[in-house]
């Protein structure tokens, strides 16, 4: 037997779950530990809100409430859609807790005696009229590349990450007041130290996903950075050190102790120790947007205070919503708890899982949603599921008939089932979850087509055996999948074993047993229905007009724009050509490019750094956006914009055949 602590993603407590929070964190965490808990391992699944930080003191600015105030309520949102869910958390916690302070603040003051933490003097925008200094969300202005409304920490019109100090005619979010620059004194993690125990963790892991794997080298093969770990602000954990009274640990310095801290409030309640987990198998399961966070960050952390660094780190890619991007500020999205109130959590489940695999990006749509529920779950695994059922009853009266005589197709279809739940458990282990769900499918598949060709409504007229047989082994693999399904749709998995007569199980090796002569079975209910087109189409248009209000800031709404084709006309694509490409020493983000439009060379700042070398951007065709207003980034003139997918992760390809200078219409 092993142990395990798992952990999911510290949700932010400022707004409950959406399906992309299901969807890359918490079904997959979940998925891995029920099955490993019924193979016999002890599994410790922890997880927090995470509550400080400045986007909740912002919030309660607005509403003129305490930071915990709105802490709680979003903490007790993300709970209640988390059970809704029937995510088996073993403890879910708060970083507010005051176990999380001691923890976090005990670990500070480990670190600093170690040398791991020093003082050093920096530079910060400040608002004299309140009288502090302030974090980045607490600076809006104007995006130094497109011209937009922009806050401290990124441009909400084009989606660029920003320094505060970057912002054309910044001003204070609580007085309008424009900041000045002042000194303030901050504490510093040496990061830089790390370096090589860092890449050795990461080029070394086995057990790390190519997609955490790369993301961390493009940090890794600039040299690490020495990273600031604390905030001049009221709300969050304060600095236990005399000095630096008004000062509190960065969240990113105290939010990764949630997990610990979790699983030690867990501990108090029961005997077990949490580092024997931790000692064992240490797992988290995180969202790709927080790689860097967890793969170069925490594990300095640990190896700076001693501590075993994580086994792995599984992150999940992205869920958009009807092939846009999901905005809570828009309200494009879904939230879990409308779900749940319509449907099934089971049906969510499955679909989160089955529409593809977690390392890729994947698109939430209500008409696949529809579909697969129709198709997959009602037309194969629930019609299998009912005929098995309803033809027991009929001809058998409730009671598994005997098996003797197998035929070549009887034993075929023995040795599927038979294997089934190794082949299920293997994928698992593994944490390719879509592709174990894929195999019960399968085998739901097969167990249909075999139905189908033993035809048992004329068998049991004409040859009684052949069907008893069918009606055998049909049961067979309803009994297994009462097992296998467990992990993927818990809810389903108890309602096949309460029809079966058996109690829901929780032990994978029960689905390889099977069901003796004479069993009796209980009356069997559909499981599934079809959704009709009028409800899909209902929740379209809900969506939609989300999409469609007008902006409320009040609501923390958003208006989408709608171009005309008038208005796009305006803006003016060309085809490029790198001929230069540097670091700028002032960011870690971007380079400075020359491109050649044919007529004349641009000189572009681009966000970029983390995810291109300069060396192979040389030469490299690329779309840019020319007729852009001029801005300056860390001091250097940007006279267009490449076009690259979201957060920089790629640039858009052009073809070889393309003319430098060509227009892209």
């Amino acid at each position: 037997m092993s142990k395990y602590f798992v952990s999911t993603a510290l949700p932010y407590a400022n707004g409950p779950f959406h399906l992309g929070h299901v969807r890359s964190t918490y079904l997959p965490a979940d998925i891995f530990c029920r099955y490993h808990r019924m193979i016999g391992d002890d599994v410790l699944l922890v997880g927090a809100t995470d509550e400080h930080g400045t986007p909740i003191a912002v919030q309660a600015d607005k509403e003129g409430k305490k930071p915990i105030e709105i802490a709680t309520r979003y903490h007790n949102m993300i709970k209640r859609d988390i059970e809704s869910m029937n995510i088996s958390m073993d403890n879910f916690a708060r970083t507010t807790d005051p176990l999380h302070y001691k923890l976090s603040q005990d670990f500070f003051t480990y670190l600093y005696e170690h040398d791991y933490i020093y003082p050093q003097s920096e530079q910060q925008l400040y608002c004299p009229n309140c009288g502090k200094f302030l974090p980045d969300r607490y600076v809006e202005g104007i995006c130094p590349v497109c011209g937009g409304e922009a806050r401290g920490d990124h441009c909400e019109n084009c989606g660029r990450a920003l320094e505060p100090h970057e912002l054309e005619d910044p001003h204070c979010l609580t007085c309008n007041t424009t900041p000045v620059i002042k000194d303030t004194q901050q504490y510093y993690f040496k990061l830089s130290s790390f370096q090589d125990e860092l890449t050795e963790y990461i080029e070394n892991n086995e057990k790390l996903t190519d997609n955490v794997r790369n993301y961390a080298r493009n940090w890794l093969k600039d040299g690490l950075k020495d990273w600031t770990y604390t905030r001049d602000m009221d709300w969050g954990i304060p600095v236990p050190l005399d000095e630096a009274k008004g000062k509190v640990i960065y969240v990113w310095g105290e939010a990764f102790l949630g997990y610990l801290s979790s699983a030690a409030i867990w501990t108090r309640k029961n005997n077990p120790k949490w580092e024997e987990y931790w000692q064992d198998n240490a797992i988290h399961f995180i969202g790709k947007d927080i790689i860097y966070h967890h793969a170069i960050f925490w594990p300095a952390l640990l190896k700076a205070h001693d501590c075993k660094m994580p086994d792995n780190i599984f992150a999940g890619e992205f869920l958009s919503l009807e092939g846009l991007k999901m905005s809570t500020s828009k309200n494009w999205v879904v939230w879990v708890d409308d779900f749940i109130k319509k449907y099934d959590a089971d049906l969510l489940r499955y679909y989160l899982t089955i529409v593809a695999p977690l390392n890729k990006d994947t698109d939430f749509s209500w008409d696949d949603f529809q579909r697969r529920n129709n198709d997959e779950l009602a037309d194969v695994l629930g019609n299998f599921l009912h005929r098995t059922f309803t033809f027991t009853r009929k001809n058998f009266q409730n009671k598994i008939p005997e098996f003797k005589d197998p035929s070549d197709e009887d034993l075929e279809f023995l040795n599927l089932i038979k294997e089934c739940p190794e082949k299920v458990g293997n994928l698992i282990d593994n944490m390719e979850f879509r592709e174990g769900l894929v195999e019960i499918m399968k085998i739901v598949k097969a167990g249909n087509k075999y139905f189908n060709d033993q035809e048992p409504w004329k068998a049991i007229k004409s040859n009684e055996q052949k069907g008893a047989n069918c009606i055998y082994l049909s049961n067979q693999l309803c009994k297994v999948l009462a097992t296998i399904l467990k992990p993927y749709m818990p809810s389903t998995s108890d309602k096949i074993a309460g029809i079966i007569n058996i109690n829901p199980s929780d032990k994978w090796e029960n689905g390889s047993e099977f069901l003796e002569t004479g069993h009796e079975i209980n009356k069997a209910k559909p499981l599934f229905k079809k959704i009709e087109d009028d409800e899909i189409a209902k929740e379209k248009e809900e969506l939609y007009k989300n999409l469609e209000t007008k902006e409320k800031k009040d609501d923390n709404m958003e208006h989408e724009e709608i171009m005309s084709i008038d208005d796009f006309e305006k803006v003016e694509l060309r085809i490029g050509q790198i001929t230069e490409a540097e670091k700028i020493k002032k960011s870690k983000k971007l380079l400075k490019l020359q491109v050649d439009l044919g007529y004349e060379t641009k000189q572009i700042v681009s966000g970029i750094a983390n995810e291109y070398d300069p060396e192979e951007l040389i030469g490299r065709k690329v779309v840019v956006l020319v007729n852009l207003k001029p801005a300056k980034l860390c001091g250097e003139k940007s006279e267009g914009m490449i076009l690259a997918t979201e957060n920089a992760a790629a640039l858009l390809g052009v073809e070889d055949q393309c003319e430098i200078g060509e227009r892209v219409m």
